[in-house]
Protein backbone atom coordinates (compact mmCIF):
# COMPACT_ATOMS: atom_id res chain seq x y z
CA UNK A 1 0.00 0.00 0.00
CA UNK A 2 3.17 2.44 0.51
CA UNK A 3 4.81 1.53 -2.72
CA UNK A 4 0.99 2.27 -4.12
CA UNK A 5 0.96 5.54 -2.44
CA UNK A 6 -1.95 5.04 -0.17
CA UNK A 7 -2.84 8.46 2.84
CA UNK A 8 -2.89 6.40 6.28
CA UNK A 9 -1.32 9.21 8.25
CA UNK A 10 -1.40 7.55 11.93
CA UNK A 11 -3.16 3.66 10.95
CA UNK A 12 -6.58 4.61 9.77
CA UNK A 13 -6.86 1.53 7.60
CA UNK A 14 -3.82 -0.79 9.14
CA UNK A 15 -5.72 -0.18 12.41
CA UNK A 16 -9.00 0.65 12.60
CA UNK A 17 -10.01 -0.99 9.43
CA UNK A 18 -8.44 -4.12 10.24
CA UNK A 19 -9.43 -4.53 13.61
CA UNK A 20 -12.90 -3.78 12.75
CA UNK A 21 -13.29 -6.33 10.14
CA UNK A 22 -11.58 -8.85 12.36
CA UNK A 23 -14.52 -8.17 15.16
CA UNK A 24 -17.27 -8.49 12.66
CA UNK A 25 -15.87 -12.18 11.68
CA UNK A 26 -15.05 -13.12 14.94
CA UNK A 27 -18.46 -12.17 16.15
CA UNK A 28 -20.08 -13.95 13.04
CA UNK A 29 -18.20 -16.64 13.79
CA UNK A 30 -18.71 -17.38 17.48
CA UNK A 31 -22.55 -16.17 17.43
CA UNK A 32 -24.17 -14.51 19.48
CA UNK A 33 -24.45 -14.35 23.31
CA UNK A 34 -27.42 -16.75 24.89
CA UNK A 35 -29.16 -13.56 26.35
CA UNK A 36 -28.49 -11.19 23.20
CA UNK A 37 -31.84 -9.47 22.51
CA UNK A 38 -30.76 -8.30 18.90
CA UNK A 39 -30.28 -4.83 20.33
CA UNK A 40 -27.32 -2.79 22.87
CA UNK A 41 -26.96 -4.20 26.34
CA UNK A 42 -27.04 -0.35 28.05
CA UNK A 43 -24.02 0.56 29.91
CA UNK A 44 -23.23 -1.36 33.21
CA UNK A 45 -21.31 2.00 34.32
CA UNK A 46 -22.18 4.98 31.93
CA UNK A 47 -19.25 7.09 34.45
CA UNK A 48 -16.62 5.04 33.27
CA UNK A 49 -17.67 5.15 29.78
CA UNK A 50 -17.35 8.77 29.85
CA UNK A 51 -14.10 8.53 31.68
CA UNK A 52 -12.42 5.89 28.72
CA UNK A 53 -14.07 8.81 25.92
CA UNK A 54 -12.12 11.14 27.56
CA UNK A 55 -8.74 9.02 28.03
CA UNK A 56 -9.22 8.07 24.85
CA UNK A 57 -9.41 11.80 23.17
CA UNK A 58 -6.51 12.90 25.31
CA UNK A 59 -4.48 9.23 24.39
CA UNK A 60 -5.48 10.02 20.73
CA UNK A 61 -3.50 13.28 20.36
CA UNK A 62 -0.93 11.36 21.04
CA UNK A 63 -0.46 9.10 18.71
CA UNK A 64 -2.28 11.29 16.01
CA UNK A 65 -0.08 14.60 16.73
CA UNK A 66 2.71 12.46 17.35
CA UNK A 67 3.09 10.17 13.97
CA UNK A 68 4.60 13.13 12.45
CA UNK A 69 7.61 12.34 14.70
CA UNK A 70 8.35 16.42 15.40
CA UNK A 71 7.08 19.41 16.90
CA UNK A 72 6.57 21.90 14.13
CA UNK A 73 3.77 23.26 12.19
CA UNK A 74 2.35 20.08 10.88
CA UNK A 75 1.88 18.45 14.01
CA UNK A 76 -0.29 21.62 15.88
CA UNK A 77 -2.79 20.73 12.77
CA UNK A 78 -2.91 17.48 13.69
CA UNK A 79 -3.80 18.17 17.02
CA UNK A 80 -6.21 20.80 16.05
CA UNK A 81 -7.52 18.39 13.25
CA UNK A 82 -8.20 15.72 16.10
CA UNK A 83 -9.71 17.27 18.13
CA UNK A 84 -12.33 18.89 15.98
CA UNK A 85 -13.23 15.87 14.60
CA UNK A 86 -13.84 14.40 17.97
CA UNK A 87 -16.27 17.63 19.09
CA UNK A 88 -18.23 16.93 15.68
CA UNK A 89 -19.49 13.98 18.01
CA UNK A 90 -22.13 16.52 19.07
CA UNK A 91 -23.61 15.33 15.55
CA UNK A 92 -24.28 11.91 17.33
CA UNK A 93 -26.18 13.55 20.10
CA UNK A 94 -28.13 15.54 17.55
CA UNK A 95 -29.29 12.55 15.77
CA UNK A 96 -30.38 10.94 19.47
CA UNK A 97 -32.13 14.18 20.12
CA UNK A 98 -34.11 14.06 16.73
CA UNK A 99 -34.45 10.39 16.88
CA UNK A 100 -35.18 9.14 20.23
CA UNK A 101 -36.40 12.34 21.80
CA UNK A 102 -33.55 12.86 24.18
CA UNK A 103 -29.33 13.34 23.56
CA UNK A 104 -27.27 10.37 25.74
CA UNK A 105 -23.89 11.14 27.12
CA UNK A 106 -23.18 7.39 25.66
CA UNK A 107 -24.26 8.51 22.28
CA UNK A 108 -21.63 11.57 22.32
CA UNK A 109 -19.12 9.53 23.69
CA UNK A 110 -19.49 6.77 21.08
CA UNK A 111 -19.54 10.02 18.30
CA UNK A 112 -16.74 11.38 19.78
CA UNK A 113 -14.67 7.66 19.22
CA UNK A 114 -16.10 7.11 15.98
CA UNK A 115 -14.05 11.02 15.06
CA UNK A 116 -11.02 10.11 16.60
CA UNK A 117 -11.35 6.88 14.59
CA UNK A 118 -11.98 8.63 11.33
CA UNK A 119 -9.31 11.36 11.23
CA UNK A 120 -6.53 9.11 12.13
CA UNK A 121 -5.53 8.54 8.11
CA UNK A 122 -6.53 11.98 7.39
CA UNK A 123 -4.60 13.80 10.43
CA UNK A 124 -1.61 15.04 8.73
CA UNK A 125 -3.42 15.95 5.09
CA UNK A 126 -6.91 18.07 6.08
CA UNK A 127 -7.16 20.84 7.64
CA UNK A 128 -10.02 22.13 10.00
CA UNK A 129 -12.59 22.24 7.46
CA UNK A 130 -11.87 18.60 6.31
CA UNK A 131 -11.99 17.52 9.81
CA UNK A 132 -15.07 19.30 10.57
CA UNK A 133 -16.41 17.07 7.64
CA UNK A 134 -15.05 14.03 8.42
CA UNK A 135 -16.64 14.21 11.91
CA UNK A 136 -19.81 14.76 10.60
CA UNK A 137 -19.61 12.21 8.04
CA UNK A 138 -18.53 9.41 10.57
CA UNK A 139 -20.88 10.10 12.89
CA UNK A 140 -24.28 10.06 10.45
CA UNK A 141 -22.88 7.11 8.98
CA UNK A 142 -21.30 4.93 11.86
CA UNK A 143 -25.04 6.11 13.88
CA UNK A 144 -27.10 4.47 11.07
CA UNK A 145 -24.91 1.35 11.10
CA UNK A 146 -24.78 0.87 15.12
CA UNK A 147 -28.38 1.68 15.47
CA UNK A 148 -30.33 0.14 12.49
CA UNK A 149 -27.41 -2.01 10.35
CA UNK A 150 -26.98 -3.90 13.94
CA UNK A 151 -29.76 -5.07 14.99
CA UNK A 152 -31.26 -5.52 11.38
CA UNK A 153 -28.73 -8.47 10.93
CA UNK A 154 -28.73 -9.30 14.42
CA UNK A 155 -24.62 -10.02 14.88
CA UNK A 156 -23.30 -9.43 18.52
CA UNK A 157 -20.71 -7.24 18.42
CA UNK A 158 -21.26 -5.87 21.96
CA UNK A 159 -18.71 -2.91 21.88
CA UNK A 160 -19.21 -1.82 18.02
CA UNK A 161 -15.75 -2.65 17.28
CA UNK A 162 -17.04 -3.00 13.44
CA UNK A 163 -19.79 -0.56 13.63
CA UNK A 164 -17.31 2.63 15.05
CA UNK A 165 -13.74 1.29 14.07
CA UNK A 166 -14.78 -0.93 11.23
CA UNK A 167 -16.58 1.62 9.60
CA UNK A 168 -15.20 4.75 10.76
CA UNK A 169 -11.60 3.85 9.64
CA UNK A 170 -13.69 2.90 6.45
CA UNK A 171 -15.30 6.82 5.82
CA UNK A 172 -12.09 8.18 7.02
CA UNK A 173 -9.59 6.67 4.68
CA UNK A 174 -12.07 7.03 2.27
CA UNK A 175 -12.76 11.06 3.16
CA UNK A 176 -8.65 11.22 3.36
CA UNK A 177 -9.12 10.56 0.00
CA UNK A 178 -11.38 13.42 -0.99
CA UNK A 179 -10.40 16.09 1.00
CA UNK A 180 -6.96 15.74 1.41
CA UNK A 181 -5.36 19.71 1.19
CA UNK A 182 -1.63 20.12 -0.90
CA UNK A 183 -2.48 23.19 1.86
CA UNK A 184 -1.41 21.34 4.61
CA UNK A 185 1.53 19.26 2.65
CA UNK A 186 1.94 20.54 -1.18
CA UNK A 187 3.08 17.22 -2.03
CA UNK A 188 -0.86 15.73 -0.90
CA UNK A 189 -4.27 15.95 -2.33
CA UNK A 190 -7.38 14.36 -2.60
CA UNK A 191 -10.04 14.05 -5.33
CA UNK A 192 -11.99 17.81 -4.15
CA UNK A 193 -8.39 19.50 -5.10
CA UNK A 194 -8.63 17.23 -8.49
CA UNK A 195 -6.64 14.54 -7.39
CA UNK A 196 -9.09 11.81 -8.72
CA UNK A 197 -6.65 9.11 -8.76
CA UNK A 198 -6.19 9.56 -4.56
CA UNK A 199 -9.66 8.28 -3.89
CA UNK A 200 -8.84 5.14 -6.20
CA UNK A 201 -6.17 4.24 -4.26
CA UNK A 202 -7.57 4.81 -1.04
CA UNK A 203 -10.30 2.07 -1.93
CA UNK A 204 -7.44 0.00 -2.81
CA UNK A 205 -5.73 0.40 -0.07
CA UNK A 206 -9.45 -0.51 2.08
CA UNK A 207 -10.25 -3.54 -0.10
CA UNK A 208 -6.82 -5.03 0.54
CA UNK A 209 -7.32 -4.57 4.25
CA UNK A 210 -10.02 -5.80 4.64
CA UNK A 211 -9.85 -9.12 2.39
CA UNK A 212 -6.03 -9.75 4.71
CA UNK A 213 -8.44 -8.99 7.59
CA UNK A 214 -10.90 -11.25 7.39
CA UNK A 215 -8.65 -14.25 5.65
CA UNK A 216 -6.68 -14.13 8.37
CA UNK A 217 -8.84 -14.14 11.28
CA UNK A 218 -10.73 -16.51 9.91
CA UNK A 219 -7.88 -19.02 9.85
CA UNK A 220 -6.50 -18.08 13.44
CA UNK A 221 -10.02 -18.46 14.57
CA UNK A 222 -10.20 -21.88 13.08
CA UNK A 223 -6.85 -22.45 14.23
CA UNK A 224 -8.03 -21.47 18.30
CA UNK A 225 -11.00 -23.54 18.31
CA UNK A 226 -9.28 -26.74 16.80
CA UNK A 227 -6.41 -26.06 19.70
CA UNK A 228 -8.40 -24.58 22.90
CA UNK A 229 -11.74 -23.92 22.01
CA UNK A 230 -13.89 -20.85 21.51
CA UNK A 231 -17.04 -20.65 23.16
CA UNK A 232 -17.63 -22.15 26.99
CA UNK A 233 -20.33 -24.40 28.00
CA UNK A 234 -24.03 -22.94 28.02
CA UNK A 235 -24.00 -23.37 32.25
CA UNK A 236 -20.23 -21.38 32.29
CA UNK A 237 -21.56 -18.32 29.70
CA UNK A 238 -25.51 -17.93 31.96
CA UNK A 239 -23.32 -18.16 35.07
CA UNK A 240 -20.87 -15.34 34.19
CA UNK A 241 -16.91 -15.83 32.50
CA UNK A 242 -15.61 -13.87 35.59
CA UNK A 243 -16.61 -16.44 37.82
CA UNK A 244 -16.34 -19.98 36.00
CA UNK A 245 -13.21 -19.06 34.03
CA UNK A 246 -10.98 -16.50 36.34
CA UNK A 247 -12.52 -17.61 39.73
CA UNK A 248 -13.24 -13.84 40.61
CA UNK A 249 -16.47 -11.58 40.09
CA UNK A 250 -16.36 -7.46 40.06
CA UNK A 251 -18.44 -6.85 42.99
CA UNK A 252 -18.09 -8.86 46.14
CA UNK A 253 -21.12 -9.27 47.85
CA UNK A 254 -20.77 -10.15 51.88
CA UNK A 255 -24.16 -11.15 52.62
Amino acid sequence: MVKLGAFDFAGGTVDHVNAGIAAIVTAIMLGKRLDYKGHAIPAHNITYVVMGAGLLWVGWFGFNAGSGLAVDGLSANELMVNHIAAAAAITWALLDWFLDKRPTVVGISTGAVAGLVAITPAAGFVGVSGALIIGIVVSLVCFAVVAYVKPKLCYDDSLDAFGVHGVGGIIGAILTGILATPAIQSAYSGAAYGNFHQLWVQLIAIGATIVYSAIGTYIIFKLTEKLVGIRVEDKHEARGLDETQHGETAFTNFD
